[in-house]
């Protein structure tokens, strides 16, 4: 038994919405950047279904392409968490609007 393509894509729609979700609503930059590696593994799960749907190997080169982005994103963000929490002592998004000045 095979699933369907539609099944994945709509997995894919779904987690992606919760990543969008949890960016709109949170406040904390963990659970933020937490939520853009779900909407960005959302994608990467796509580009696998539709590379294996049509038979080639243009998806998964995608995918470890963004797997290498998404690590070095990982890497600069939790820099700039640790950083901004040892400045602040607080990870609300809030506390960033008074960096500016």
């Amino acid at each position: 038994m095979e699933i369907a393509v539609t099944h994945y894509v709509v997995l894919a729609c779904v987690l992606f919405a919760i990543g969008v979700y949890g960016i709109i609503t949170r406040k904390n930059i963990l659970i933020v950047l937490m939520c853009l590696e779900l909407m960005l593994n959302s994608c990467n799960l796509l580009f696998v279904v539709f590379s294996r749907l049509y038979e080639g190997s243009t998806g998964h080169v995608f995918v470890l392409m963004s797997v290498t982005v998404a690590a070095a994103e990982v890497a600069v963000g939790l820099a700039f968490v640790v950083s901004i929490y040892r400045q602040k002592e607080s990870l609300d998004i809030d506390l960033l609007k008074m960096l500016r000045g």
